[in-house]
């Protein structure tokens, strides 16, 4: 189903990919090994994120707090955002509309 959106999705996801790019442990969410994606190819990387932000684009139409490694990322209706925690401090926000 997704969140619901008002800008197109391709720029929502490359918005969003470009922020759990920001997580460092965001592999995690795959149940990969650090030496798994240390063994990447920067390309390969690239797909792997883009898949975790549209498997997040979706799921947060059901589940609107997800953990992603070390961060949190949380869909804001009202807000017509999608925010990602990463840590105790840093604050990234992708825009729906």
């Amino acid at each position: 189903m997704g969140v619901k959106h008002g800008r197109d999705y391709e720029y929502i996801l490359a918005d969003l990919t470009e922020a759990v790019g920001r997580i460092s442990d965001s592999y995690l969410f795959f149940d990969m090994e650090l030496s798994e994606w240390a063994g990447l190819a920067d390309a390969e990387r690239a797909e792997v994120q883009e898949a975790l932000a549209e498997d997040l684009f979706f799921a947060l139409g059901a589940e609107p707090v997800i953990e992603v490694g070390s961060a949190i990322v949380i869909y804001d209706p009202e807000g017509h955002r999608i925010n990602v925690l990463i840590g105790d401090e840093e604050l990234t926000s992708v825009a729906l509309i």
